[in-house]
């Protein structure tokens, strides 16, 4: 398998040609990345670490419609450079990035975005973030989430007021990437977090001994960890995602312990989203050797570590879902988000948790029918609603109204016997005798079909625990083909919604710096 693509040299960041290819690495057949930039030379590194899931995933890639909103009319210097989204884009935002502050109450040497390194400090002023979330509220469909990042974001001021004016713009889900201390220190911080509004706490969690933090924190932070659960729970903010961040010999050995310490804080953690390690900056080539990981890893290592009662072939693409919105769509008669994200950039699963076993919903549904089922009863309603429009009506002898009408009422029909049969359609892809316990699977998925709410999301989300994945790219392992398909945006003062690793990789220092004061450390 060879695949010409770009990506960008990691000295310089100009655009090169590059290839992604299989082949035979350390006993494992891989996806490895190479290319060579004229003035640097050839860099090579690991793309994914499993050529087979690698294919399994590749199954799922799906064209999407195009980003929700073009700002930049123009390619004049080409992807990655025209950001904002460019006309390039294939894919809405699924999640917004706002960077409230560059300050931060620690000083991780994995950080990529801190006030004390850079020296000055970006603080967006309110009517600029209230613009920013208009922003991207325009898209279309409108951009239903966003989460607050820094820095630390709970530093900054008025930030629960920051939060209370993101439901007020019209985000159905709020969420703030934090380190947790300042959740640690007061249970009633997260009660007025949760009273102003948000909705899922992204919380730092990089294990479940103090080495792992001693590491990438530099600080034994396990204690802060569990004391800022602890307020979210005691406080009602009952939504935490531990999100570590995955080393290859720092804590890739607690892959499986981490999502048992999940699956016992069920009633307030509702998932793991593990982010490989991305590298900023020029890094040798034996370091990032020693400590790349990807998603494939994370993967086999939690079946490993569960003694494969999370099996890899529980996992699938963040596209692997577009059927539902499709067929949401059709059902509703409105736009819906497609979540039509590179296959190879994450990966997820939902587990139920049994007597203390870990029971993967591929255990007993067939995800893969049930997605095939949906595309074809949208397909269905669409064409439906289509074949009226078309019904050749002479509209010189008819009313007009009484045609829309009689069009109207026909795609009524038609949708309604499709979502009719619906409950005991998806019967068919259920073995209800693995079905764990107390679980009613089939009423909450039918229900989130039915309804495509929030609510009907969240009552599955008390059941089951998610499981994902998400690989930012970083210089040396960048794919152009990934980045015009993200769908994690950065909004920025200056009226730009950039793609995340594009932002993290070349535009933060830029953006920062048109919107910053310097710093005063004497």
């Amino acid at each position: 398998m060879k695949m010409r693509t770009r990506s960008l040299c990691p000295e310089c960041l100009e655009v090169v040609d590059a290839e992604v290819y299989e082949a035979e690495s350390e006993g494992r057949s891989k996806i490895l990345i190479k290319k060579r930039c004229e003035k640097h030379g050839e860099f090579e590194d690991v793309y994914w670490s499993d050529a087979e899931l690698y294919r399994k995933f590749a199954k799922w890639r799906y064209e999407g419609n195009g980003a929700g909103l073009t700002l930049t009319k123009t390619t004049e210097n080409g992807c990655p450079f025209d950001c904002g989204l460019c006309p390039e884009h294939k894919s809405s935002t699924m999640l917004a990035i706002i960077d409230l502050t560059n300050r931060c109450n620690q000083r991780c040497p994995t950080c990529f975005a801190n006030a004390a390194a850079a020296g000055y400090l970006y603080e967006p002023t309110v009517p600029q973030l209230r613009e920013m979330m208009e922003l991207l509220r325009s898209e279309t469909p409108p951009c239903p989430a966003v989460q607050f990042a820094g820095g630390e974001p709970t530093i900054r001021e008025g930030f629960v007021e920051i939060v209370r004016l993101a439901r007020e713009v019209g985000f159905a889900h709020v969420q703030v990437a934090t380190n947790g201390i300042a959740l640690a220190k007061s249970e009633q911080f997260c009660r007025r977090l949760r009273e102003a509004g948000l909705h899922t706490v992204y919380l730092q969690f990089d294990g479940v001994t103090e080495e792992p933090y001693r590491v990438l924190r530099g600080i034994p932070a396990l204690k802060t960890k569990l004391r800022a659960i602890e307020n979210c729970r005691r406080g009602g903010l009952n939504s935490v995602v531990l999100v570590p961040t995955l080393v290859r010999g720092v804590n890739d050995g607690q892959v499986g312990d981490l999502v048992r310490f999940a699956a016992k804080n069920l009633d307030a953690v509702k998932g793991v989203n593990v982010q490989p390690v991305a590298f900023e900056g020029r890094v040798e080539a034996g370091e990032r050797k020693e400590r790349r990981i990807t998603i494939p890893d994370f993967i086999n290592l939690l079946e490993e570590q569960t003694g494969g009662e999370i099996p890899r072939e529980s996992f699938y693409p963040v596209p692997f879902v577009v059927p539902v919105s499709r067929f949401v769509e059709a059902w509703k008669g409105v736009p819906q988000l497609e979540l039509s994200v590179h296959p190879h950039c994450g990966a997820a699963t939902y587990v139920f948790v049994e007597d203390g076993r870990f029971k993967p919903i591929t255990e007993f549904l067939d995800v893969e029918g049930f997605m095939e089922f949906l595309k074809e009863r949208a397909d269905e309603m669409s064409s439906s609603g289509s074949k009226v429009s078309k019904s050749g009506v002479d509209k010189s002898r008819v009313d007009k109204s009484r045609v829309d009408k009689s069009r109207e009422g026909k795609s009524r029909v038609g949708k309604i016997k499709a979502v009719a049969g619906l409950v005991s359609a998806l019967r068919k892809f259920v073995d209800k005798a693995k079905m764990p316990e107390g679980v009613d699977p089939l009423g909450l998925l039918a229900g989130v079909l039915k309804i495509g709410s929030r609510e009907a999301l969240a009552e599955f989300h008390r059941k089951a625990l998610f499981i994902g994945a998400m690989h930012f790219q970083d210089a040396y392992n960048f794919d152009l083909e990934r980045v015009k398909r993200c769908g994690i945006h950065y909004a920025t003062p200056d009226r730009r919604i950039i793609p995340f690793c594009s932002y993290n990789a070349i535009h933060r220092p830029a953006v920062e710096k048109a919107f910053s004061v310097p710093l005063n450390f004497k």
